[in-house]
């Protein structure tokens, strides 16, 4: 049986948030989360959403260039997402999450939401492109 996943596509400004359905069929958008006050303050938001989700999984959108290799941004996502991981008890990983803020561009789009509208939820939507995907490629194993 599928155990719940909470995602996070983490940038410097923003992250966003999704969930898995219970049975990890469907990632539904939860909320973009603006930074404020600190890494600290930003980790102990999450968790405590972590808390109300209860996920046995984190997972982490991990941006790589496109040639494969980590650069300065995935740096710093791992380096935040330390902060969740050392006070998490459940499972945690990381996920390619290149092109998946394009992807959900293009979903916006195609569903003919105002480029406004699309600011405010771009993030969301690229966690839960970042949770579909993963979920995806790991069909067998969850």
């Amino acid at each position: 049986m599928m155990k719940r996943i909470l995602a996070f596509d983490v940038g410097d400004r923003r992250i966003g948030v999704a969930v898995s359905d219970a049975l990890g069929i469907t990632a539904q958008p939860v909320e973009t989360y603006h930074r404020k006050g600190g890494a600290e303050k930003d980790a102990e938001y999450l968790l405590a959403l972590a808390k109300r989700y209860a996920p046995c999984t984190l997972l982490f959108g991990l941006p790589r260039n496109m040639d494969g290799t980590y650069g300065e941004q995935a740096e710093k996502v791992k380096k935040f997402a330390q902060r969740l991981i050392d006070r998490w008890d459940g499972d945690y990983a990381f996920y390619d999450e290149r092109l998946t803020t394009m992807a959900a561009q293009r979903v916006l789009i195609d569903a003919d939401i105002s480029r406004e509208k699309r600011k405010q939820v771009i993030d969301k939507m690229a966690a839960v492109v970042i949770l579909q995907g993963y979920m995806e490629s790991h069909r067998n194993q969850l």
